[in-house]
Parts: C-alpha cells; sequence; structure tokens
C-alpha cells in the first residue's frame, strides 16, 4: 500500500459483529506522570467523552471498555474520531491498538482544520510494518511483525520538528522535519477499508502529555 494522505490511510473493519475480544489490552498509569502536563486521557470505561468528534457516528461505539470502530465490507472507506485542541504544538501520545480485521491501524497527529496531518500506520498482513507520512510524502518506515487480534502500545512524540515513534517500548521511527510542516494541531485515530476492503479496530488508554 503506497502511503498517501491522512483521509487515505487504514485500519480495520468488522464483518462479523461477535469477533472475539483480544486479550491483553494494557492499564493506563499515572507511572507516566514525568512525560509533563497531561492534557488529555481515556480509557473508555464511562462511555463515549464529549471531547471526541466522530465524522461517522455509526462507525463508532464502545465495546467492552475499548473504542470499537466498525467499517462497512467496502474498499477504500475511511472515518476518523477526532480529539483534542487545534493549537496543541508539542506532545506525547500514548495509547493500545488492535486490529481485529484488514491491515491498517494508527493515527494522525497535529491535524489542522483541513483534516491534514502527520499520520501513522501500524500495517499488519502483508506488510508487517510501521509507516509515517505526510500527505504523499513519507517520512519514515520500518519493518515490526504485527498481527491482527495482538494489542500493541505506540508512543508518539512531536518535540518541535522532531517526530519519534515507539512499539511497544521500542524505537521505531525518529524523523526531523527540516520545514516543521506541521508545528500544531489535535488528534484523530483512524479506521480505514484499504484494499483488502475490511476494517474492524479497537483502541484503549488514549493519553496526551505536553513536553518541552
Amino acid at each position: 500500500m503506497k502511503p498517501v494522505s491522512l483521509f487515505v490511510f487504514g485500519v480495520l473493519v468488522l464483518m462479523v459483529a461477535d469477533t472475539p475480544l483480544p486479550q491483553g489490552a494494557r492499564t493506563m498509569s499515572d507511572a507516566l506522570a514525568d512525560r509533563g502536563d497531561l492534557l488529555f486521557r481515556d480509557s473508555f470505561s464511562d462511555g463515549v467523552r464529549p471531547e471526541w468528534q466522530f465524522d461517522r457516528d455509526s462507525v463508532w461505539s464502545i465495546r467492552d471498555g475499548h473504542l470499537r470502530a466498525e467499517m462497512p465490507e467496502q474498499r477504500q472507506l475511511r472515518s476518523f474520531a477526532f480529539m483534542g485542541n487545534p493549537q496543541w504544538r508539542d506532545y506525547a501520545l500514548d495509547f493500545d491498538v488492535c486490529g481485529m480485521r484488514g491491515v491498517d491501524k494508527g493515527v494522525a497527529i497535529r491535524v489542522d482544520g483541513d483534516r491534514k496531518g502527520v499520520g501513522i500506520d501500524l500495517r499488519g498482513p502483508r506488510y508487517n510494518d510501521i509507516l509515517m507520512y505526510r500527505g504523499f510524502e513519507q517520512w519514515g518506515r520500518a519493518p515490526i511483525p504485527n498481527t491482527n487480534g495482538t494489542w500493541y502500545h505506540l508512543h508518539i512524540e512531536a518535540r518541535k520538528n522532531r517526530y519519534r515513534v515507539f512499539v511497544d517500548g521500542e524505537l521505531q521511527i525518529d524523523f526531523m522535519d527540516e520545514l516543521n510542516s506541521r508545528p500544531r494541531g489535535r488528534v484523530a485515530l483512524a479506521a480505514y477499508t484499504g484494499g483488502v476492503g475490511a476494517c474492524v479496530v479497537l483502541y484503549d488508554n488514549v493519553e496526551v502529555r505536553a513536553i518541552r
């Protein structure tokens, strides 16, 4: 899959409503407090909070304490769950993600009012890698095995013009944007059916902290 704009990146769709819930979702801990002032935190234990904005309400729901995206069975469909302040500049984002069906699962950071941002895509079956890109420009890629039905923890840092992406505590991408082309913006969790026409993805333990 060629990395494209924020709206052409993916995450998985459910074809079977009773897909079994995967095991291993992590719980959040205040041990992360040294990363900076807390800007946002949600473990989805109290339903959908008003801070979330969905471009397709029918896609997103809370199931068993997780935020779940379930897309129709059709190729190249996408949906986003937005959160945060468009004026956020330097921050660290943590979240747990589990793809249930499809290939892609991920997020966009520093998303502006036109819904453009920096995409991070953890691609599973057939690809087994992680991509970072802005528009049609790939900013980083690293091979990393990942499978459907398994939880992964992503830690993403956007500090001035430097971006770092960790998967399960291991640094995978370290990129400097010399133009500092995306200096601020909010967060968007993604659901995308891609070329396989399938997407079901679970998110949990979303946390954003300011960093200097």
